[in-house]
């Protein structure tokens, strides 16, 4: 069987991954493109479309990849307890990382089976509050919101200190929370 051009040239997904973090420390989201990575592994950009269809590919799997660092709650979870935690802890990361904080806020956060396998998980902890599937969507989706938009004045330099915008988030999750199990 023929081997594609990204495998070829000795090229893994994750490779592609870990030079697309390079060029975005480096040059932004306006300098990220198929042609920037693949100058930087040292390859044609025909190469890159054996691990990712395109730029928006690419950038989303950068954004999934960091939420790879967040350990989805777990089912038996205090369900309140839980998505707490979770979204906390994707407010830390945010933090550590407050260059992607645009990238999640354009993309209306991320797509890949890190984020698939964290909102699945958060449904099944507002399942276990009372809240229907199609209302567990919106919950999610607001949690997700608010945690980005806290993340997003925190990467602002806002006058408020990182402490008080996740003590402010904190009550604002769990006013979402506790309204949608109402």
């Amino acid at each position: 069987m023929p081997r594609t051009p990204g495998q070829r040239a000795g090229l893994s997904r994750e490779a592609v991954l870990a030079a697309a973090k390079t060029v975005f420390a480096e040059r932004g989201l306006p300098g990220l493109s198929m042609r920037s990575v693949a100058g930087e592994l040292g390859v044609a950009p025909n190469a890159l479309y054996s691990h990712v269809a395109d730029k928006d590919a690419l950038v989303d799997a950068l954004l999934d990849d960091q939420l790879a660092a967040l350990a989805p709650p777990s089912p038996d979870a205090d369900p309140v307890a839980g998505l707490r935690a979770v979204m906390l802890a994707t407010f830390d990361l945010l933090g550590r990382h407050a260059d992607l904080v645009p990238l999640y806020l354009a993309r209306q956060g991320a797509r890949g089976p890190h984020a698939r396998a964290l909102g699945a998980a958060m449904v099944v902890l507002l399942a276990r509050l009372g809240v229907d599937e199609a209302a567990s969507a919106r919950v999610v989706r607001a949690l997700i919101v608010s945690t980005l938009g806290f993340a997003a004045l925190a990467a602002a330099d806002a006058p408020l200190g990182n402490a008080e915008l996740r003590a402010d988030l904190e009550a604002t999750l769990d006013w979402i929370v506790r309204g949608a199990a109402a």
